[in-house]
């Protein structure tokens, strides 16, 4: 790699930390509509400025935004370097992708993608090595690609798919059903479903879903959904004749959803009280005359998930006596909890995932937050461990219990996700798919996986990706990205958007934050409610570790998240601003004290807490990053981004806390927000309108560094370094 003088890297950095603060001296934000509204909670007023940014359709809101739209735009067109970093990221894209495949039937189906499709094309065959023909090809729908392709559910013998699709970003799915011979759809249409699924009886002649009561006229973004239901439709018929089958109305926030065991045999319906791991199970044998739910787990006291069934017995994956997981069997001939028998018992590492596939339990675990796979026998006898490439995660292992072979995904941080086949009664497994990435060789980079202290001594680990080169002098160019919340673990994986980071030569590390669920039930509690402070000092103990060990400094710092990320970021930068030189929080939560009003806040309540209980509301509102926003605070640039179909987290959150930083600090560093229309909260984003994005960030993330882009793939002028690291691979502090 060519080297700059160091004169040359100082004149270039100077010139770029010129042009950074002429542009942040130009910046005039567009005034807000801001009023006088305060609310009292527990004896407590806090004062809500940005009100009317809630109504988001209003006049003045709409033209605020537009406002603020071309003020980011402008801004970050004339970052030096921002259209090149755009077609460098192009190429990176350029990644062929497959899902793998399933089986139902004679049918095969899978998803593709070339690389450059805004969205992936479901295909279907006779077998796995077969030609494939397209099922579904989303991005015939829509002009723009903002029609995304939600999932699918087929009949046993696979000759009719179920399939849902939302439009421009919106969680809010439209459900069809195609015949998969003809290709033709049916005339059957299911509205005001999100995250709806569909299970089919064996009969075919129709499927359980998940649904709501339509949201009012104009408000179907911004509505609470409550009472969720679940239906049957029988096809043929029109949705108002659909039956309901089971909702709960004890509380309007209980969330519902139903399987039916691979044998067609049982409906198993399971409930949430909002986003909490724990819940109840009831099961109805379909092969009564009349659908009789009758409750199996009651009470909601611990997470159970339906694994599969053999006969009467159920698989159940579940951490009730067992905080890291383990795989219970139940009788339902004898279901009280005196006859579970365990199958698979809990260990030292996460259960995080099982298939029953081909008489085998495929159980996924997650070792310092990243895969391994233990197979057993349904009696729970060990048949091995499955050899993976590498540290990454895996997916798939999809099938029914009488299949021979299964299929799987494994990536990693520099390992493009490849398809691999598993035969299961020899248990070995060679690769069906593998992919190419056009201009990015993976042999260049290494993963080190680490663990830092967080402020109260807990153990954090980080997974940190860069060149094998990378030289600890503390100037690297990094990234920093975290989530910790909702039981939700981060794996490592392939993406695009990370590879273009470490082209450019930087350095991207993804910190393992309680909250997540990483480390089973402990380490997801220990971040949440009022613990939610935790999940900040882990992120800043990151950032430090990072800097005290000499890969970055604090002007070379950036921190990245998105939904409960986000509001990671914005708390964390706020609590610790001299350490970041940048921050972008994406689709954030950021008004801590109203997100149960909107959409499915309230469910997040079993994370964050309720206002309503003085102790949550006061931890709340110490970190809700709206309500500490200070005028005068030395906040690092930041971009905040949304979109304005986004139905999940509210884009007035982002719309509130951009307006409050705009007015406390209208002279400082860059405070920009990016709204991207006709998209929501990420899921099924066209790839034109995520290639732009990331390009936004990486632009705005390099400027806020001193760095602009050169346009030569891994050869920039701050990249310095021919030194090797000592090792590749895991490196542990004890």
């Amino acid at each position: 790699m060519p080297d700059c003088p160091a004169a040359l890297r100082a004149l270039a950095a100077a010139a770029v930390l010129a042009a950074t603060s002429a542009a942040a001296a130009s910046l005039a934000y567009p005034p807000a509509p801001r009023g006088n509204q305060v609310d009292r909670f527990h004896g407590i007023e806090v004062p809500d400025p940005y009100r009317t940014l809630e109504d988001i359709d209003a006049p003045a809101t709409r033209a605020w935004v537009e406002a603020e739209a071309r003020l980011s735009r402008d801004y970050l067109a004339a970052i030096p370097g921002r259209d090149r970093l755009a077609a460098r990221l192009r190429q990176l894209w350029q990644v062929e992708r497959w899902e793998a495949p399933q089986r139902f039937g004679t049918h095969w189906f899978f998803a593709h993608s070339d690389g450059m499709q805004n969205q992936a094309v479901l295909l279907t065959t006779d077998g796995p090595d077969h030609p494939a023909r397209v099922l579904l090809d989303p991005n015939t729908l829509s002009a723009d690609g903002t029609v995304a392709f939600k999932g699918a559910a087929y009949t046993a013998d696979g000759s009719l798919m179920a399939y849902g699709l939302s439009e421009a970003g919106s969680d809010w799915e439209v459900w069809r059903v195609r015949d998969v011979a003809s290709g033709r759809d049916l005339p059957d249409e299911i509205r005001w479903v999100k995250s709806a699924g569909a299970a089919w009886r064996s009969d075919r002649q129709g499927f359980f879903y998940s649904g709501y009561t339509p949201t009012p006229a104009g408000e179907s973004l911004k509505a609470p959904n409550q009472y969720q239901k679940i239906f049957y439709h029988r096809l043929g018929t029109s949705q108002d004749q659909d039956t309901l089958v089971y909702t709960r109305v004890d509380d309007p926030d209980w969330f519902v959803a139903a399987q039916v065991t691979d044998d067609g045999r049982y409906l198993v319906v399971t409930a949430n009280h909002g986003d909490d791991v724990r819940n109840t199970l009831a099961v109805a044998d379909l092969a009564a005359p009349a659908l009789d739910l009758r409750p199996l787990i009651a009470e909601p006291a611990a997470s159970y998930t339906l694994v599969g069934s053999v006969g009467t017995t159920l698989y159940v994956q579940t951490d009730d006596g067992a905080p890291r997981y383990r795989v219970i069997a139940i009788d339902l001939a004898r279901p009280g909890r005196d006859y579970w028998k365990t199958v698979v018992a809990e260990s030292a590492d996460t259960l995080d995932t099982v298939t029953l596939v081909g008489g085998q339990l495929l159980a996924q675990y997650l070792h310092d937050a990243h895969s391994q796979v233990r197979r057993y026998d349904r009696d729970g006898r060990a048949l091995g461990v499955l050899a993976l490439p590498g540290i990454g995660a895996v997916y798939g292992f999809a099938g029914h219990d009488d299949d021979a072979v299964t299929y799987y995904g494994f990536n990693g941080y520099t390992a493009p996700a490849a398809v691999y086949r598993l035969d299961l009664r020899s248990g070995r497994s060679g690769p069906w798919r593998a992919p190419q990435v056009a201009g990015f060789d993976p042999r260049r980079y290494a993963t080190r996986q680490v663990f830092c202290r967080s402020r109260d001594g807990t153990r954090v680990p980080l997974f940190i990706v860069a060149r094998k080169d990378v030289v600890l002098d503390g100037d690297n160019p990094t990234l920093l990205y975290g989530y910790g919340g909702f039981n939700i673990s981060i794996a490592p994986e392939f993406r695009p958007d990370i590879a273009g980071w470490l082209d450019l030569g930087g350095v991207y590390v993804v910190a393992t934050l309680r909250g997540g669920g990483e480390y089973g039930r402990a380490w997801h509690e220990a971040g949440m409610k009022a613990y939610k402070q935790n999940v900040f000092d882990d992120f800043a103990a990151a950032a430090q570790y990072l800097i005290e060990r000499h890969w970055t400094r604090p002007g070379r710092l950036a921190i990245n998240g998105r939904s409960n990320g986000g509001l990671l970021v914005a708390a964390t930068a706020a609590q610790h601003p001299e350490r970041f030189a940048a921050a972008v929080p994406e689709v954030g939560v950021m008004d801590m004290l109203r997100f149960g009003e909107f959409t499915v806040g309230k469910g997040w309540e079993s994370d964050y807490g309720s206002v309503d209980d003085a102790g949550e509301f006061r931890a709340l509102l110490a970190y809700s990053p709206y309500h500490n926003v200070r005028a005068g605070f030395p906040y690092p640039p930041m971009l905040i981004l949304t979109g304005d179909h986004d139905d999940r987290v509210f884009p007035a959150h982002s719309f509130k806390y951009a307006a409050a930083l705009q007015h406390a600090d209208p002279d400082g560093k860059p405070l920009l927000l990016r709204v991207e229309p006709r998209a929501g909260h990420g899921a099924g984003m066209p790839l034109s309108k995520r290639i732009d994005a990331t390009a936004d960030i990486y632009a705005f993330v390099l400027q806020a560094m001193g760095l602009a882009y050169d346009g030569t793939p891994r050869a920039m002028p701050y990249f310095r370094g021919v030194g090797l690291m000592s090792s590749e691979g895991k490196v542990c502090e004890k």
